[in-house]
């Protein structure tokens, strides 16, 4: 639920002098609410279907619509323009009911039910075993009755963002301001993190490059500080300095042809690989009937590993666990079979119900001649020193 914190906070933060404790945990419990809902209808329709709900929105259409609402949301925050009712429209409603408070409390009620289906859809190892089990019970009641209280164990540290939020934030004056224009970068950095699955690696790189030099002048990078200035001053002209620095270095790995944010510079050291030099090398799977005749030619342990491009965890995976030294020694002895199940065909689907699995990522072990070894699934991400014990438990069972 992390990245829902920028989104519920610039919701709180959007309403200024408002932002009291009861408004704030009224607005969280909505957009809280809307996610637990959802992950009830989503998830007993994909236990009982089989099929990946989540895959059909995460296209650059979706995803591309989802990070304009944000970026709507943050000019507004920068005061390019005020978001509202019609006037005729809060006469009307204030009538009835004194405020918008109900108006708005569906708005973010709707925002979490999003937020539920696009900002979350890899499947992480709890939601993976709810879903197993309604798939397995055909129970949807109960079923759905579990994940929604599942969501809202999770919707807890959000209700408490929302909830402190309104009394941290200043109450007026021109930090009030600067605070919605802090949120504003946040819920900016939001529809960059969206977007950057479904889009070429250059576009994320260079709007981060953007999002780190702008406010960086905002907050006086390049201006000299009078002779007298205070601490915070200094403090926020060297955070300025920082970002303006940061975002330099993206801006010219970028142009220079790097695409790993993390790593902007390393193609100018001169001694830079090619950032699939520090992969293993994976063979895709495209059906059922191939992984079959693959595996029935295997004379090695197998590993299949489930992916997708808008998979948030496979790319944690690929990034920190599969391109680590020890990681890639061990898996030199298996044969590395890849079910990319982005585009969420029928094969994608077939693949996926075969063994049980509502998404990636998911990586299973093979014996040599295709029997699986039980109890060794991975769902989710697992650092580097875990997987190597899976790896290890794998090659002594095949």
């Amino acid at each position: 639920v992390l990245p829902m914190i920028p989104i519920l906070s610039g919701i709180i933060a959007g309403q200024g002098h408002k932002a009291s404790h009861a408004r704030g945990f009224a607005l969280s419990l909505a957009y809280v609410l809307g996610m637990a809902l959802t992950y009830a209808a989503a998830g007993v329709a994909a236990g009982m279907t089989g099929t990946l709900l989540s895959a059909a929105l995460q296209n650059v259409w979706v995803l591309g619509a989802f990070a304009l609402i944000f970026v709507v949301l943050s000019f507004s925050m920068f005061g390019f323009y005020e978001l509202q009712l019609p006037t005729a429209l809060q006469s009307k409603l204030s009538e009835e009911s004194g405020h918008l408070q109900g108006g708005r409390g569906i708005g973010v009620f709707l925002m979490g039910a999003l937020s539920a289906l696009i900002v979350g859809p890899c499947v992480a190892a709890p939601l993976a075993g709810a879903l197993l089990y309604i798939g397995q019970t055909g129970d949807a009641v109960l079923g759905g009755s579990a994940l929604f209280v599942m969501a809202l164990g999770m919707g807890v540290p959000l209700i408490a963002v929302g909830t402190a939020g309104g009394s941290l934030l200043p109450k007026s004056g021109p930090w009030m301001e600067g605070v919605k224009k802090g949120f504003g970068v946040l819920l900016l950095a939001t529809a960059v993190w969206l977007i950057s699955p479904v889009v070429p690696p250059i576009v994320p790189m260079l709007a981060w490059a953007a999002l780190l030099i702008l406010p960086a002048i905002y907050l006086h990078a390049l201006d000299p500080l009078p002779p007298h200035a205070k601490g915070w001053q200094r403090f926020w002209k060297g955070i300025g300095i920082v970002m303006l620095l940061t975002g330099a270095a993206l801006l010219v790995g970028a142009l220079a042809g790097n695409r790993d944010p993390l790593q902007p510079l390393a193609g100018l050291r001169g001694t830079a690989v090619a950032a699939t030099a520090d992969k293993p090398a994976f063979e895709t799977v495209r059906s059922p009937a191939e992984l079959d005749a693959r595996l029935a030619a295997a004379d090695r342990p197998v590993m299949l590993d489930f992916y997708a491009d808008w998979c948030v965890s496979c790319k944690e995976m690929e990034k920190f666990t599969f391109s680590d030294p020890a990681v890639r020694e061990r898996l030199a002895g298996f044969i590395l079979l890849k079910a990319d199940v982005t585009e969420n065909t029928a094969d994608d689907k077939a693949l996926l119900a075969r063994f049980g699995l509502y998404g990636p990522p998911g990586i299973i072990f093979f014996a040599p001649g295709g029997k699986e070894i039980a109890g060794l699934r991975v769902v989710g991400f697992q650092n580097a020193p875990a997987f190597i014990k899976q790896l290890e438990r794998a090659a002594g069972r095949a």
